[in-house]
């Protein structure tokens, strides 16, 4: 046999022997590869109940506001004092209660360790399919990711707290409509500016 011949046979099984191998191992990649499992996203609110028509938000400390739409679907305030509403404010808070992320559910914590025994707000809001759903939130988790809330479950839950701040903050500054300022009477003018020089 020739060399030319042997070097040929040589190469040829070298390259079968490689191509196999290389096919194998991509099959037993395929074959060991984890599916990837997506988690389901759990909110607070279900969208089934419809949007929001009313909304409460009280503090144990005795502090109230609400907010509901009239006649005509606009936003009032009905407290702490009834009112035009601002509705861009409102309504962008309102949105934000469809996305109120539950962050982790936890059973069997105590409800006095975490501000929920006696909670630090109760949050009270009515949907256009007429359920109405009254949360109860604790105090903000130690990483202040999140606050810890009841739903009337017996797990307690940890959800976002982006749209849960903006809620509680109306206690503090609740969304009145914005007034022009009055313009100054006379009598509250500079003498100064309008004093006409003397000649």
């Amino acid at each position: 046999m020739r060399r030319s011949t042997i070097i040929y046979f040589l190469l040829l099984v070298t390259l079968a022997g490689l191509f196999y191998f290389l096919n194998n191992r991509e099959s037993e990649a395929n074959v060991e590869a984890p599916a990837f499992t997506q988690e389901a996203v759990e909110y607070l609110f279900d969208s089934a109940d419809g949007f929001p028509t009313s909304i409460r938000i009280e503090s144990k400390t005795g502090q109230v506001v609400e907010m509901a739409r009239n006649a005509e679907s606009a936003w009032v305030l009905t407290l702490p004092t009834e009112a035009s509403a601002d509705q861009g404010t409102i309504e962008s808070a309102a949105g934000q209660l469809a996305t109120i992320r539950v962050l982790d559910r936890i059973a069997g914590l105590s409800k006095d360790a975490v501000g929920l025994a006696e909670p630090e707000y109760t949050l009270i809001v009515q949907f256009s399919g007429g359920m109405e759903r009254i949360i109860d939130i604790g105090v903000l988790t130690p990483t202040e990711i999140g606050y810890y809330v009841n739903r009337g479950e017996d797990d307690i839950l940890i959800v976002s707290n982006a749209g849960m701040d903006v809620l509680i903050g109306f206690l503090t500054n609740p969304p009145y409509l914005a007034t022009e300022a009055p313009s100054p009477t006379p009598s509250e003018v500079d003498p100064a500016q309008t004093a006409t020089p003397q000649t």
